[in-house]
């Protein structure tokens, strides 16, 4: 199988992490990959993220958001120089605002397309108040998620969102992010442990670049009320948020107890999360599919993470995870730190989980696959 891998991110986070992840895995199965991107699929350090700068911070938003839909026929000229270059059978592309490219190619070379869909990026950004042209902006969603053979939503939650836009239901199927195998191997944890300082530490871990949504000020809250001394929080990322939460522990005196790693590159991040006691995932948003929960999963770590439609696609509160109602973390969070046996019933059946689902990259690899091949014989 020949893939054209078309997409729109730059930045090297979480969204490169399934890009790479994906590709790699496809690869491994015997696929042919043409990147079709704005580096082609260079290797990427991962970064704590950027804000708005280059064209976009000198650019009023009309004119900016007219020149991401005007960037399609740039983007449409390279996909047709590869398409007659490689010959692909399928053109995957990751989704992206404003971004027909993908779609336009479809048309006019009869490709068959697969579009990724890992949020509805109309209403997230203007809810962000980053989106100028709303109107403009739905329409040209709906446009590009109509125009595809196959939609793949990262949630059941996102995909009814997909539906709504008018999508023909047997044109959308699911997959949820997954895990490599480094997540899956054994790791040791006095590694990390020894190196923070944390040998006699229990320790509540987070992944990721941390934003003021994820939640993790709760944590630092909670540290602050709890009468256990030996907590501690390790948050092994970067991110905008990082120093208003190193301000936090320092006015509510705990910043001792919270250590921030910085950048973490893939390669050294299971062997962090094999630290951890607790996993994090304090807060989400409700159409995300996160990459942190499933690699805390298949590090058998206990889950503690909101009650929400998009968490509960993936795990069932007091099996596989705890699930807490808005206001109830901390109660819930004290209950998991106190017991020894359910943190260690949680984590082994978390793992099972990940195990039983496939939720994994190879898996999801096998998945568009079958997608691509169903597309083919059609």
């Amino acid at each position: 199988m020949k893939y054209l891998y078309s997409h729109r991110t730059r930045s090297a986070d979480g969204q490169f992490v399934h890009i790479s992840a994906l590709t790699a895995a496809l690869r491994a199965q015997g696929a042919e990959i043409i990147m079709a991107g704005p580096d082609d699929g260079a290797a990427r350090q991962l970064d704590a993220g950027g804000g708005r700068g280059g064209l976009k911070a000198l650019l009023p938003a009309p004119v900016y958001e007219c020149a991401e839909y005007g960037y399609s026929y740039l983007g449409y000229r390279r996909l047709a120089q590869l398409f007659h270059a490689h010959n692909p059978d399928i053109l995957y592309e990751r989704y992206n605002l404003f971004y027909h490219a993908g779609g336009w190619l479809k048309r006019r070379k009869n490709l068959p397309l697969i579009l990724e869909v890992n949020a509805p990026l109309a209403a997230e950004r203007a809810a962000h108040g980053d989106l100028s042209l709303k109107a403009f902006a739905r329409k040209s969603e709906a446009a590009i998620w109509r125009s595809a053979d196959m939609v793949l939503p990262v949630t059941n939650v996102l995909g009814r969102q997909v539906l709504a836009a008018g999508v023909d239901p047997a044109k959308i199927m699911t997959i949820q992010n997954g895990v490599d195998d480094e997540f899956l191997q054994t790791h040791d944890a006095s590694v990390i442990r020894d190196r923070y300082g944390l040998s006699d530490k229990l320790v509540l871990g987070f992944t990721g670049f941390v934003r003021e949504w994820h939640g993790v000020d709760q944590i630092i809250r909670f540290l602050a009320q709890s009468s256990r001394h030996d907590l501690h929080l390790l948050v092994v990322g970067d991110g905008p948020a990082r120093a208003d939460l190193e301000r936090l522990a320092e006015e509510l005196d705990v910043s001792t107890r919270v250590t921030f790693t910085g950048v973490v590159q893939r390669d050294d991040m299971a062997v962090h999360i094999a630290a951890f006691d607790v996993a994090l995932q304090p807060a989400v948003v409700d159409y995300a599919s996160p990459l942190k929960l499933f690699e805390y999963m298949a590090q058998a770590k206990p889950v503690i993470a909101p009650r929400v439609a998009n968490i509960q696609e993936v795990v069932t509160d007091g099996k596989d995870a705890l699930l807490f109602e808005k206001g109830q973390l901390g109660s819930v969070l004290s209950n998991l730190i106190e017991d020894e046996s359910l943190r260690q019933r949680l984590g082994y059946a978390a793992r099972e989980t990940i195990m039983r689902d496939d939720y994994t990259w190879a898996g999801n690899a096998r998945r568009v696959d079958s997608v691509a091949e169903k597309l083919l014989g059609k």
